[in-house]
Order: C-alpha cells, then sequence, then structure tokens
C-alpha cells in the first residue's frame, strides 16, 4: 500500500511542476513514506533524516533549496514528536492527508506544516488519475486501493490507529482506476485493503459490493489478464469468494491469507476472534474451490503469554496448511496498542530461538513447493531483462520470480514456460513453442 500511496502523491505533485527523479542530490522536495507495522521504524526514520540534514545542508551550500517531508503512519502516530526532534523536516502528514500535497507544499516553502488529522472528505475524490505515460514507466504490474484501515483492533497493531477506521472505495471509482491503469499497459491488478475482503462498497444503485462481486466486474475488463488482492482476515472469507478462485480464470491461485498463531489461547490474546480449527476448515474450504491454489501467511512468535505449548501449535498448523511462502515477524511492542502493556513478555532469547525454528520450516516448505514445480508448465507475466546476458523475466501465477532465456521483445506478454529448476528465491525456466520446448 505505500507504493501505491507514493504513486499517488507523485500523481498529485505532477500537475504543479514536479517530476520523478531517480537522483536525490538534484531532488527539490524529498518524501519519506513510512511504515509503522516493523519494528524500530521511528528509530530507522530518525536515522535517514540526519542523512538527509546533511544532504539538505550541502545543497544550501550550493545555493539550492531542498523541502523535507515525512508521510505515512509514522507520521501519523509521531507527528509532534518527529517536527519536535527533527528541524530538518519542513512537511509531516499521515496517509489520510497525501490529496492536500501540492497544498502543503506551497506553504512549506513559509512555514513548517503538519497535518495528520482524519480528514472528513475522501482523498480519492481529489486525486488525479495517472497519467498514461507514468502508468507505462511503472510498468505491467500495478496495485490499486479498496479498502483502508481495520475494525478489528488486534491486540499487536497499529493500524486502525494510524490508518483508522474501515472504508471501501465506491465500485465505480475502482473500476475507473483499473481502466485507467490497463489502458497504460498494465496486465495485473493486485487489489490492496489492510483487511481488502472485507470490502464492502457501493455500486452504481447504492448496493453494498463484496470483494467477490468486485473481483466479477474487474474480470470483465478487457486487457486485465490478472488479478491478486491482499491482505485478508479469516473472520471475512465468505463463501462467495471462495467461489471466486474457482470461478474467475483472471484470479490467481495465490491467496496470502494471515493466521498469525495456531494457539486458540494466543488468537484469543491477540483479538483475532477465530480459532485454529476455524482457519483450518477455512484453508480446506478454498483447496476444494481451487485444489492448486497456494496458501502464503504471516505469523507472529514471542506474543505476551506464549508458552512453550502455544509456540508447538503454530509449528504443528504450518505443517498441517503446507505453505508456499509466509512472513514471520518476533512479536515487538507497537506503541499504544494494548499488547505493548501485556504482563508476561516473552524474553528476547526465546523471541530469536522460536522464530530461528519457525523461519527453517517455513523456509523448507518454501523449498519443496517451488522445487515440485518443476517439469510443470505455467503462463507466466514477462516484465523485465534478467540479470544475465539474454535472459528475461516476470512472474508465475503463484508470484515466483522465473527467468530464462529469451528475447526482449517477448516483454509485456504471457507465455508457457516450463520449469526446469527451483530454488527458494526463483524458478528457472525455458519457453514452450507450438513444436515443443526449447530454448531461445
Amino acid at each position: 500500500m505505500n507504493v501505491y500511496d507514493t504513486n499517488r502523491m507523485i500523481d498529485a505533485l505532477v500537475p504543479h511542476g514536479y517530476e520523478n527523479i531517480s537522483d536525490i542530490e538534484n531532488a527539490d522536495l524529498i518524501l519519506l513514506n513510512t511504515c509503522h507495522i516493523r519494528e524500530k521504524a521511528s528509530e530507522k526514520l530518525f536515522s535517514e533524516l540526519g542523512r538527509m540534514k546533511e544532504l539538505k545542508e550541502r545543497r544550501k551550500s550550493n545555493d539550492k533549496e531542498t523541502l523535507i517531508g515525512v508521510a505515512g503512519c509514522v507520521a501519523q502516530a509521531q507527528g509532534e514528536e518527529i517536527m519536535k526532534r527533527a528541524p530538518v523536516v519542513n512537511l509531516v502528514f499521515g496517509p489520510q492527508s497525501y490529496h492536500r500535497l501540492p497544498e502543503m507544499v506551497k506553504k512549506a516553502n513559509d512555514e513548517r506544516v503538519i497535518d495528520t488529522q482524519f480528514p472528513k472528505e475522501d482523498k480519492f475524490d481529489f486525486l488525479p488519475k495517472a497519467k498514461k505515460s507514468s502508468t507505462i514507466k511503472r510498468g505491467l504490474t500495478a496495485f490499486l486501493t479498496v479498502q483502508e484501515g481495520c475494525d478489528k483492533f488486534c491486540t499487536f497493531c497499529v493500524v486502525p490507529y494510524t490508518r483508522g477506521v474501515e472504508q471501501s472505495r465506491p465500485v465505480a471509482a475502482i473500476i475507473a482506476e483499473a481502466k485507467n491503469l490497463v489502458a497504460g499497459g498494465v496486465r495485473e491488478i493486485t487489489l490492496l485493503g489492510q483487511n481488502v475482503n472485507a470490502y464492502h462498497g457501493e455500486n452504481e444503485h447504492g448496493v453494498a459490493t463484496s470483494l467477490a462481486k468486485l473481483l466479477h466486474r474487474l474480470a470483465q475488463i478487457e486487457g486485465l489478464e490478472r488479478l491478486r488482492y491482499t491482505t485478508s482476515h479469516p473472520n471475512d472469507m465468505g463463501d462467495d469468494l471462495i467461489a471466486a478462485h474457482g470461478d474467475l480464470a483472471q484470479l490467481m491461485p495465490y491467496l496470502h491469507l494471515p493466521v498469525q498463531s495456531g494457539s486458540d489461547k494466543i488468537l484469543k490474546s491477540m483479538n483475532r476472534s477465530h480459532t485454529s480449527k476455524k482457519y483450518l476448515n477455512l484453508i480446506e474450504k478454498i483447496k476444494k474451490a481451487r485444489p492448486d491454489i497456494a496458501i502464503s501467511g504471516d505469523f507472529i512468535v514471542g506474543f505476551p503469554g506464549e508458552s512453550d505449548k502455544d509456540f508447538e501449535e503454530t509449528i504443528n498448523l504450518i505443517k498441517q496448511v503446507g505453505y508456499s511462502s509466509a512472513y514471520s515477524f518476533k512479536y515487538s511492542p507497537r506503541p499504544g496498542t494494548p499488547g505493548a502493556l501485556m504482563q508476561d513478555q516473552v524474553p528476547e532469547p526465546v523471541r530469536v530461538e522460536r522464530l530461528a525454528r519457525l523461519q527453517i520450516l517455513l523456509n523448507e516448505q518454501q523449498d519443496e513447493f517451488n522445487k515440485n514445480m518443476v517439469g510443470q508448465i505455467m503462463p507466466v507475466l514477462i516484465d523485465k531483462r534478467g540479470r544475465v546476458s539474454g535472459q528475461i523475466g516476470g512472474r508465475s501465477p503463484y508470484l515466483q520470480a522465473v527467468h530464462f532465456d529469451g528475447s526482449p521483445d517477448l516483454i509485456g506478454s504471457i507465455r508457457d514456460i516450463k520449469i526446469i529448476a527451483g530454488d527458494r528465491h526463483s524458478l528457472k525456466g525455458e519457453l514452450v513453442r507450438e513444436n515443443g520446448v526449447e530454448v531461445v
């Protein structure tokens, strides 16, 4: 979502004379877009701002002024502290305010600006659509935010406090943005939301629409070859969405469905509102609807009160599901969340040991999943040149990186590739031609 937000900020500034550049030394405006989910996010921000201070002073010695802004969830949560600790910063604004960015930048030339209020207006109503030239530069895949915020209030998570309550964009606005992306060359769109499968935006008749119905509408757009969505909550995985995985060819056979823990005691303490059995039953239903689907997940180890038994239950759940990939973290208290105030915090050495063991298992499952691809033929969206001369690459339906020998002229197409080797990070393949398999 931060990638999407960054692109929309660029789109908002372009009409006011700005252009996105790769050389920071020549930047008149530098925006640091932040995420508060990961550990030590604010410390990393202030470290980066120290380097920005040196850059700003260096440019000033050459009679060049530089505006520095901090955006995103760390800005939302710690805006006043950022202004106090980092005089180098000219503007601070949260993720709900970037539609006002041109106005803030103009004002920041004369005074420091902070905007971390949740506005009454919908920012999406005021953002310009991306120019076709910008979309082309960004590539064949794109993110599209359809839902923001979360009402779940998991005790470890800051999202409800930085992104606000769940809000869904209208269907018509999403369809229009998707068509604009496709017109710019996009072949694959990933729908985004902090809790994307809770989507309930209104259609043209004012009727609340589920994510499944939205996916069916998007699948009708000519030229849109692939659809994905992330991130989902098990409690909002409705039957119609499960069925969509079996019904829509454009919906890729890959689902990121975080469970966080395999222990019912810890799930209750996390306020996840589901049990491990409910999650496993859900996985079974999804695999029945789409037998070739790959499941990805999120795991937090060392949550307050987690015993050895609780951790073993997480290990057992992972073994039962069989993940194609996963994100795993040591629990770290996020300021302002209930989890940070809980007693019985797990000692750091225990968290480190548990995470290492968990990741060994997850890596083994990912290795096995990729090795099982060998011999299969799968459609690959070719989107770039490879690192090795003569190679090109792209993404499989399961989000794996695939590289093979081929002409750059194939970039932009979806071609059948036979997988001949696989490791944890990528797959190697051969281009399939009508007369059989041959390496180009």
